[in-house]
């Protein structure tokens, strides 16, 4: 279980161990295609011609015809709401040309995220022994999900999609159970067992729970919801710095500047036991000298947050502006005194 703003862990067991991940496969299919709509290489509008081995396809199906074309939007939908495997297929194949090709850029994304123990074979989750992940790979990819493609990630709300005369349910019923959860996936097969990874909001903390290999529909719901309702008891978010707020300043020698201010370049969120915010502590290290020319986004130091002596959050703090070096009057004196240190 993590927190999604600040990344930190709230629970774990056994969160890296290499299991078969079935239809929570399709969350890496889902974030290549909204990768490549974001980098312009398909759009929502395209239409795709469904070839035999996706209409083939078994297990949860969308039901799709063979030469049949549907949109790209819809098949989405497809495989988000109704965990379809021939929708996952059609859509690997017109992104990639292949399902096997596909496989190769999900495993390049999982790469780019620090999913470190992950491999896929293919678009669906079908059982491979080459296909696995673990719950903190899985976690990190909901986050980028999230993240990412916040309005594509509304989708998983969505609790039924109708495609021709056949109206399917979202198989995640925490939908119906918890007002607060909006996402993301299920999946189930003999050797997976029932898995969930499960995210709900609520007064601005937003918590994923991943839940792999339980013995029935009601035990990952159960214990989905029971990660949950632990997470927002017990723990609180805060956001600590904005984005190109100045944390501090530093001295910049032989600069046109005499002083740097210094900062974090994206919004740092913390998340901590519930009543121990005003007990976090802050320390600044910087180097002894700094010395111009300086570039917006540079790192010069590093902040380091901490609760009872454990390190929290560490993080590089950056110049927030541009210091170019000083004229050769300031250059001078600054090397005297210098010298002088």
């Amino acid at each position: 279980m993590i927190e999604a703003k600040s990344g930190q862990e709230l629970a774990a067991l056994k969160p890296d161990t290499p299991v078969p991940p079935a239809s929570l496969t399709k969350l890496m299919t889902t974030y290549v295609v909204f990768r490549a709509i974001a980098e312009g290489q398909i759009t929502l509008e395209d239409e795709v011609t469904i070839s035999e081995k996706a209409w083939r396809m078994q297990g949860s199906r969308m039901f799709i015809e063979v030469g049949s074309r549907v949109r790209v939007k819809d098949l989405l939908l497809g495989v988000i709401v109704q965990s379809g495997n021939d929708a996952s297929v059609a859509l690997a194949e017109y992104v990639a040309g292949s399902e096997e090709v596909f496989a190769a850029m999900m495993n390049q994304y999982a790469q780019t995220l620090g999913m470190t123990s992950t491999n896929f074979v293919n678009s669906t989750g079908w059982p491979d022994d080459d296909h696995y992940t673990t719950a903190r790979d899985l976690a990190i990819l909901a986050r980028a999900l999230i993240e990412e493609f916040p309005e594509h990630y509304k989708w998983h709300a969505i609790k039924e999609f109708q495609w021709g005369d056949i109206n399917q349910p979202n198989r995640n019923r925490l939908l119906w159970r918890d007002d607060s959860v909006d996402g993301l996936k299920t999946g189930h097969t003999e050797a997976a067992g029932y898995c969930l990874v499960a995210s709900a909001e609520r007064d601005g903390m937003r918590i994923i729970s991943v839940v792999l290999g339980t013995a029935s529909d009601k035990a990952r719901i159960d214990g989905s919801q029971a990660m949950l309702n632990y997470g927002f008891r017990f723990f609180e978010t805060r956001l600590l710095y904005k984005a190109g707020e100045e944390i501090t300043r530093a001295r910049v020698w032989k600069s046109a500047s005499e002083y740097s201010s210094l900062g974090l370049m994206e919004d740092l969120y913390i998340t901590v036991p519930r009543g121990t915010y005003d007990s976090l502590e802050s320390v600044h290290n910087m180097p002894a000298v700094i010395e111009a020319p300086i570039a917006a986004g540079q790192p010069l130091g590093e902040i380091k947050v901490s609760l009872n002596d454990e390190i929290v959050v560490q993080e590089q703090l950056r110049a927030l502006a541009d210091n170019p070096s000083g004229s050769f009057w300031q250059r001078t004196v600054d090397t005297v005194m210098l010298w002088l240190e």
